[in-house]
């Protein structure tokens, strides 16, 4: 009797499928003659960190605008963890945006409320999102800790440094565990011990809260560090994406230009 062979195929790893957060597609606009975006492309994966870079005036923050619905574009399509941002109602895109944390590139606190009161705002204005009876000095003082300035609950904004607003900004931006979070140049008019604490931090909220991130920044280092991909905006479009690595070594001088 003939011994049956059987052939037995090598099992393949299963390749893990991260799901679009954000899906930018032929994104144009255009301020009468000016046209900043003209055909523009992004995908943003679960928790990844996404680099854009580009020189000023290049469409950067009107994308970012487009992005959160502040600015309506002119054709293209943004899809933010599977809505269409154009077709949303008031209300649903409000609620889109709490899912959406921002960190300005001026910090943006209130002068007049203290740390605690710049971190409760967004939660009194989000309550329903918490149990009746949450305790909110607990999760403010949580959420503090996790940027290292939980000493600062009591202090005024002009108590503080360009780097702590910064750190604060960013704490009320974590207070409401967003999925997604933009930075608009992170470390922009810090020093370079302070850029490099802040974007460190950027890289242990990643790690801690899962976020996927798009960032913003004319900073190489903190390009290099942060990034796990990147964009670079050339006249409107993705001139060129990859990693750091791979596009800090290309001949192409437009793409050279950004790492001189």
């Amino acid at each position: 009797m003939m011994k049956q062979e059987w052939h037995i195929q090598d099992a393949k790893p299963a390749v893990e499928v991260k799901r679009p957060m954000i899906k930018i597609r032929n994104l144009k606009k255009a301020f009468g003659d000016n046209t900043v975006l003209n055909g523009f492309d992004l995908d943003l994966f679960e928790g990844e960190n996404l680099v854009v870079m580009g020189k000023s005036g290049t469409g950067k923050s009107v994308m970012i605008k487009c992005l959160v619905g502040l600015i309506e574009p002119d054709s293209g399509s943004i899809e933010v963890m599977g809505k269409n941002i154009v077709k949303l109602n008031q209300v649903e895109l409000d609620d889109l945006r709490t899912d959406i944390g921002f960190l300005f590139q001026g910090s943006a606190l209130y002068d007049s409320m203290t740390v605690r009161e710049n971190l409760e705002f967004p939660l009194r204005r989000h309550k329903k999102r918490y149990a009746e009876n949450f305790d909110t000095t607990e999760l403010v003082t949580k959420t503090l800790n996790s940027v290292g300035l939980a000493h600062t609950i009591d202090l005024m904004p002009s108590e503080l440094s360009g780097g702590m607003k910064r750190r604060i900004a960013l704490a009320r931006t974590l207070i409401l565990k967003p999925k997604i979070i933009l930075y608009d140049e992170p470390t922009s008019g810090l020093d370079p011990i302070t850029s490099k604490e802040i974007v460190e931090l950027m890289r242990n909220v990643q790690r801690e809260y899962k976020t996927s991130a798009l960032i913003i920044t004319h900073d190489v280092d903190c390009a290099r560090v942060v990034s796990e991909r990147m964009i670079l905006l050339v006249d409107g479009v993705n001139y060129a994406e990859g990693t750091f690595a791979e596009l800090s070594k290309s001949e192409d001088e437009k793409i050279r230009a950004f790492f001189k």
